[in-house]
């Protein structure tokens, strides 16, 4: 069936509307960044850049690495940006912008995310990786879509009965990150854990300015909640999103941050430029392998 052009917006040059792309200028395994000046901070390390664009946040860099064709690409902050980015790549390679139908044989991208975070975890302390085994929605974003079949009800039931959540902020959701790049990223110094998603930075992060919060304590409910072994270990704004929405439309995606704060500790990185630039230059060389 055909998308119509108000569900699908394109620009005049034929390119997806936000992200300003065409099929062409994407590579299949892609890294996301959270801030449109990181995106250069990782091509730097290229061998070549074949492509380079920007649309308000959205800036997009192609090229080789090692003989590897990747793209950067920055998502601005938050789950309604991940919103569009995700699917207006999964838009590139599963849809023919020409005839606005979707495509019979579906491609699969490989995404990982590369960011910065704050653990809640005493131990885990700054300067160190996070890998995210699992993504926690505190956003309600993700909820517009039917997402049983890809979310973890039985840990989302003991979240909610731990925090005893109030569901008048809606419901929250748990899902997976892809085995495969999981696989291909993990080492044994990198922590794995959960990693929650917020919908905002202050508030639904606990933070206290001027403005009382539903729930002073959640960020303690949080730290001490462990479901089968498996602990929040960081609190960010983007990683839930893009796991539900890479299940979703069938594309593996993995999100990794340097920790450049600890909450419990009330600390903060010496040097959170060099955490994250060694995070950068990891990825690269697994994504090379």
């Amino acid at each position: 069936m055909e998308i119509k052009q108000s569900e699908l917006i394109l620009n005049p040059d034929g390119s997806v509307y936000h992200l300003n792309l065409k099929p062409e200028n994407i590579a299949h395994d892609i890294i996301f960044v959270g801030d449109q000046d990181r995106v250069e901070k990782i091509t730097a390390h290229f061998d070549s850049i074949e492509f380079t664009t920007q649309k308000r946040e959205f800036k997009t860099q192609t090229g080789i690495y090692k003989g590897k064709k990747l793209t950067v690409q920055s998502t601005g902050i938050g789950p309604d940006n991940i919103d569009i980015v995700m699917n207006e790549l999964d838009a590139l390679v599963n849809i023919d912008l020409k005839t606005r139908e979707p495509k019979k044989v579906l491609t699969s991208l490989n995404i990982i995310r590369i960011g910065t975070s704050g653990s809640i975890q005493e131990d885990i302390a700054v300067d160190s990786f996070v890998l995210s085994q699992y993504g926690l929605g505190l956003d309600n974003m993700l909820r517009s879509y039917l997402i049983d079949e890809i979310s973890d009800y039985a840990m989302e039931e003991a979240f909610l009965n731990h925090t005893k959540w109030d569901i008048r902020k809606g419901k929250p959701y748990v899902v997976r990150c892809s085995e495969k790049l999981e696989k291909l990223i993990e080492t044994d110094y990198i922590y794995k854990g959960i990693t929650a998603t917020a919908g905002g930075f202050y508030g639904p992060q606990g933070r206290v300015l001027r403005l009382d919060i539903q729930d002073p304590a959640l960020n303690n409910k949080m730290d001490i909640f462990n479901f089968n072994g498996n602990r929040i270990t960081n609190l960010e704004m983007e990683t839930a999103a893009i796991y539900g929405l890479a299940a979703l439309l069938g594309h593996n995606a993995l999100s990794l941050n340097a920790i450049i704060a600890n909450r419990a500790t009330g600390t903060f990185s010496n040097d959170p430029y060099n955490a994250v630039n060694k995070l950068i230059e990891y990825t690269l060389d697994k994504l090379a392998k």
